[in-house]
């Protein structure tokens, strides 16, 4: 492994930057030979699978939710735009034909609009076969943006934002310290559709325990709901050690959910999910005890039977704790 000459930076030799939903520090050796720069923990959704991730931040802009140990060891920092730039040379000489790219860390959209459109300038001229670019968003991001700003950022091949709604319940939004209300989340996510860029809104299971857990489901159904997103993926809560969810475990004052709770739980929200006009509905995370895809609202009954079937069948059926990742 050899160090960039940039403090803290190193380099991975990747078959494809993102064949791992988490790259660390060090030497990543697992294809083609392409050679990346990352610092830290760098994570994508699993629909970035194929994509190239560009690092155009550090950590993330709030860094304060009480469940995520992502970036607790990363102070969040804008990456210096010349860097950026340099990757993405470096990315055209070895995936040339590039058509899907992914910009981390955990909210870059806190860039400003003209940061982000000479990015997208970058990629479009390095990149000819550009379908299109991802982005993780806080939902205030997304706000602070005019309409013409997500316009242009849209025009410019901005094609998709990861929208971490967690939960559509406001008290407990207030709990973990997502610091936006779930009235915001859909404001936000109405003003990314008008952009016409498409919006992969994430919640997040057993955050509540189990005292909070209907009303947890309930209101995050009837929330996506207002959203009617393109996208819904369901994770399942892992606690992380060093976060404060996981010192509220430690200490007794927050209790976490079996497998069967959490089934439950994930028929809930999809009880509650209502007026969806299509939207791609996913746990296919590795956190999830049971794995599900369909399209709503079509799909909602078989899923919903699915569900129940697991529910009867029991642990044979859902995935082995063993396997659980974040």
């Amino acid at each position: 492994m050899h160090a960039s000459t940039w403090e803290g930076l190193r380099w991975k030799h990747v078959r494809h930057p993102t064949d791992a939903r988490i790259a660390k520090q060090g030497c990543l050796q697992v294809g083609y030979n392409i050679c990346m720069r990352y610092y830290g923990n760098v994570i994508r959704p699993p629909s970035e699978a194929r994509s190239y991730i560009l690092q155009v931040t550090y950590g993330c802009s709030h860094n304060r939710c009480t469940f995520c140990g992502t970036y607790l060891d990363k102070p969040f920092r804008v990456r210096p735009v010349n860097e950026v730039f340099e990757d993405i040379a470096m990315a055209r000489e070895e995936i040339p034909d590039l058509r899907r790219v992914f910009l981390a860390d955990g909210d870059a959209l806190v860039l400003s609009t003209q940061k982000l459109v000479a990015i997208l300038d970058a990629l479009n001229a390095n990149f000819p076969k550009l379908e299109r670019v991802g982005i993780y968003a806080n939902a205030r991001d997304l706000l602070r943006k005019s309409e013409q700003d997500l316009a242009l950022l849209r025009s410019k091949g901005l094609g998709i934002v990861y929208i971490g709604l967690e939960s559509g319940s406001d008290e407990v939004l207030l709990h973990v310290k997502k610091g936006v209300s779930a009235t915001e989340m859909v404001q936000a996510v109405q003003r990314a559709k008008t952009a016409g860029i498409a919006s992969s809104v994430i919640a997040l299971l057993g955050i509540a325990g189990p005292e909070g857990s209907a009303e947890h489901a309930q209101a995050t159904g009837k929330i996506v709901s207002r959203m009617d997103p393109e996208y819904l993926a369901l994770l399942t809560l892992m606690l992380v050690p060093g976060t404060e969810l996981y010192h509220q475990y430690s200490e007794g004052t927050f209790e976490l959910m079996d497998a069967y709770a959490m089934l439950h739980e994930l028929r809930l929200v999809l009880q509650n999910l209502e007026g969806l006009t299509h939207c791609v509905f996913r746990t296919n995370h590795a956190s999830n005890y049971l794995p599900l895809a369909g399209t709503l609202p079509q799909d909602k009954e078989r899923l919903i039977s699915a569900i129940d079937g697991a529910l009867q069948e029991g642990p044979a059926v859902f995935r082995p704790e063993s396997w659980r990742r974040l």
